[in-house]
């Protein structure tokens, strides 16, 4: 199988290639020193197994997983880290397995069994069916054909179409293939919901206003145009910002 390593210490790097490279019928094709280019170079490289270390620094190792997950061929994820805490956030993360260091040949073997014993239709079944986890710090779109991160903290809105989300930060619109109300369950404490189609982050909400049709507007700082608010969210609109107004200031 072809295999990409991610672990932030080189010497762990290492000591995991020359593992792999002792096993019969396994190619380490790269590797990665966080949790940001682990997810890059899955998308380039096109790994059967991610070997992912937890506590990096960035996008750690269990966010990674997430937004590898959601690429249309996932690889399977084996989690390999000194720290013992973090099993159940690995398997609701979805992990074929979780290798405690220091990794011995034997049991790296058997992750890496169970793992070529698991079709990639089953591993995208499993990232769609991930369970409860915190919510992330970015959001993972393709753009120009490569993958691109958006921190979730510089989002100014987040608007559905008919297939896709657009999101809008300071400088950029892309689209990710997710659903409004899903994005609304992970991170409702930072997006207001405006419109049936339409989310404002509350960190970046400058105020309300008419346009010249009448309609309520909300402005959002770095965004030129005000995106209209339905009457239907418009009191509830009104009634959190109004809640809200102290811890703005």
């Amino acid at each position: 199988m072809k295999i990409l390593i991610a672990d932030d210490e080189a010497p762990a790097r290492r000591r995991l290639r020359a593992l792999v490279e002792e096993l019969d019928g396994h190619t380490v094709l790269g590797e990665a020193a966080d949790g940001r280019e682990a997810l890059m170079r899955t998308h380039e490289l096109d790994p059967d197994v991610l070997l992912l270390d937890i506590r990096m620094p960035g996008m750690d190792g269990l966010e990674a997983a997430r937004h590898v997950a959601g690429l249309e061929h996932p690889p399977a994820v084996i989690f390999t880290t000194a720290y013992g805490d973090h099993a159940l956030e690995a398997f609701e993360a979805h992990a074929v397995d979780y290798l405690l260091k220091p990794i011995r040949r034997q049991r790296l073997a058997a992750a890496l069994d169970r793992a070529r014993r698991l079709t990639r239709a089953q591993l995208g079944v499993l990232g769609v069916h991930r369970q409860e986890a915190p919510a992330r710090t970015h959001l993972c779109a393709r753009l120009h054909g490569a993958l691109a991160l958006i921190p979730v903290a510089e989002i100014r809105c987040l608007q559905a179409g008919q297939k896709y989300v657009t999101v809008r930060d300071a400088d950029r619109e892309v689209l990710i293939e997710e659903s409004l109300k899903g994005l609304e369950q992970e991170f409702g404490d930072r997006f207001l919901r405006i419109h049936r189609n339409a989310l404002v982050a509350w960190a970046y909400v400058t105020g309300l206003e008419r346009d010249v049709l009448g309609r309520v507007c909300v402005r959002l700082r770095d965004v030129v145009l005000p995106l209209e608010v339905s009457r239907r969210h418009l009191p509830q609109v009104r009634r959190a910002l109004r809640a809200a107004a102290p811890r703005r200031d």
